[in-house]
Formats: structure tokens, sequence, C-alpha cells
């Protein structure tokens, strides 16, 4: 079986995940605020959940699927979650150095420390059982209840997502030309997910197999990466724009949202064993986690040296992660 083929199924999936992402956040935004649902509560659920929509759907199909292993489901968060910290907020501070509100400091930070270890605890035994899933699930639904009251009460609350502009401006539109268009965002925006998380998947199996690389390394560099693009998008946008208030909190609340969200609703609907996911792999995850404590409480301000130390490393985490395999160097 030829490669090119499957790199190219692979591009495309990658792109629809990404359209597909954006065209249901813009949609179900829509809806929302027409059902005069705040935009507060809009930015808190369906824009976060939609940035995390990608590793759902990849994660999901990659659990149930009988032809593919377990091992490109857990490798997509965990590659996703450091892809988060280490290549894309170091980017951002390379692009323009930013100063981190102190509240995602205080608040959003040690949250996902606690979440990191609880989850690096449930898959010690190399199971995550369904009990497990529905208790990370049980926990976003806290996380998300508890973060509309804290913002609501606190004016300007950095923690809180955006709601893309284009929903708002559809929103102020009437009749039902506009609510079907909006219906049509979601539906197409679906499909693009679903098709985009079949495309990529057995894209990436397929050439994990043809290059002999273990298919939880195509999870943690190419899939992680691929469904990290909604949250690119984002980084970059802000960083033009001068928001770069938000992008810690965005990041960090996206880290969240694939551990609790990601893995707890794929593992809850079917337990998920891990087999091939290196601990060095979650020691990584862990560490950029961690790394992020003096990175950001020293004057929660991030400059270009470290963003430059974040990206540094995750370029020698992914060398250290492919070239092995091509190899045949067992890691």
């Amino acid at each position: 079986m030829d490669v090119l083929p499957q790199i190219g199924w692979l591009v495309l999936g990658l792109g629809l995940l990404s359209f597909g992402a954006d065209w249901l956040v813009r949609g179900a935004s829509d809806l929302a605020l027409r059902a005069r649902v705040s935009p507060l509560v809009v930015g808190l659920t369906v824009v976060a959940f939609g940035t995390s929509a990608p590793e759902l759907i990849v994660s999901l199909k990659a659990n149930l699927d009988p032809n593919t292993q377990a091992d490109i489901a857990v490798g997509n968060v965990v590659g996703s979650n450091i892809c988060n910290i280490a290549m894309l907020l170091g980017l951002a501070a390379l692009i323009r150095p930013f100063v981190v509100n102190s509240q995602i400091v205080k608040r959003e930070l040690p949250v996902l420390l606690l979440v990191t270890a609880v989850f690096v605890a449930m898959i010690y035994d190399r199971t995550l059982d369904r009990w497990e899933g529905a208790l990370l699930f049980a926990g976003i639904i806290y996380y998300v209840v508890h973060s509309i009251r804290v913002a609501r009460s606190v004016p300007d609350d950095p923690a809180a997502v955006d709601v893309p502009e284009e929903a708002l401006e559809h929103a102020r539109r009437s009749g039902a030309k506009a609510v079907l268009a909006s219906v049509g965002w979601v539906l197409l925006g679906l499909a693009g997910l679903i098709y985009g998380a079949d495309r990529l998947v057995e894209s990436g199996v397929t050439l994990a197999r043809l290059m002999g690389v273990p298919e939880v390394v195509i999870g943690l560099t190419m899939v992680a990466i691929g469904t990290s693009l909604p949250e690119l998008a984002t980084t970059i946008a802000a960083t033009r724009k001068g928001q770069t208030d938000l992008i810690a909190g965005n990041l960090i609340g996206s880290n969240l949202f694939n551990i609790l969200a990601v893995m707890g609703l794929a593992s809850a609907v079917k337990s998920i064993q891990v087999g091939s996911l290196n601990s060095i792999d979650v020691i990584v995850m862990c560490g950029f986690t961690v790394l992020l404590i003096p990175f950001l409480a020293r004057g929660a301000r991030l400059n270009r040296i470290e963003g430059g130390i974040l990206l540094g490393g995750y370029l020698v985490y992914c060398v250290w992660l492919v070239k092995p395999a091509w190899f045949g160097v067992s890691v």
C-alpha cells in the first residue's frame, strides 16, 4: 500500500477536523445566543467543548473501533496536552511575550495539576475503567458549573472563553433563514468532525503500520497536533489581536477538557486499555504542566526565553519519540 495516499487522507482528516470544529462552534453559539443564553455561558460551554471536539471524536472513534488500538485515544489526549503547553504556549510567548492574569495562576493552574495527577493515578494500572471515566466526566460538569458561577460574580473574568464574533453577529439577525443557516453550520460541523476523525484515525493507523511506528507514537504526534489545530488558530489570532491574557486560560482550560471530558466520556462508554503508552510520555506531560508553576508564578509573565525553552523542549521530545521507532529501537 502506497504511503502518499495515506498522507493525503491524513491531511484531509486534519483539515476537516479543524474546519468542522469551527463550523460547530459558530452554529451552536448562534443557536444558544438566540435562545437567550448569555455569551458568558456560551463561551464556557459551547466554545470550550467545541475546541476539544476533535480530540473527543478522535478518541471515541479510536476506542470504539475494533480494528484500532485504544493507544491512539490515550496518546491523542496526552500528546495534545503536551502540545498545548509546550508548542502553543511557547509559540505564543516567542511571537509576543505576555502577562498571565493572576486569577488564572491561582485558580486554573492548581486545578489542572490536580486533574493531571488524578488522571496519571487512574492509568497507572494500564486501564481506564468505565467508573473512572464517569468520575472524570462528572468532574468537567462540576468545573463548568463552578466556572460559570465564578465568572458571573467576577466581571471580565480572565478565564472566560470568548464567543466568536461571527456568532454574535448572526445572533443579532432574525428570521427563519438565519436559524436554518445556524442549524446547517452545526450539521456541517458534526459531519466534518465525524468524517475527519474517521479519515485521520484510519490513515494514522495505516501509516504507523507501514512505517513500523507504534500507533501510540502517531497519536502522540500527528494526531495530537492535528486535533490541537483549533487551539492553534485561537492562540495565533489572540496573539495578533493583542489579547494575550486569554491565551494561557484557553490552553489550560483545553487541557482540563481533554482529560475530564475527552478521556472521561471515551472511557465511560468503553474501558480503555493503555497498552503501548510509555511512562516517559506521561512524565513529559506532567513535567511541562509542573514547569508552568515557576514560569507563570514569577510575575505571571511568560517571556521569549521561557517560550523558547517550552518550544525547544517539545521539539526535542518529538525527535526522541519518533527516531527510535524509525530505527527499530524500543523506547
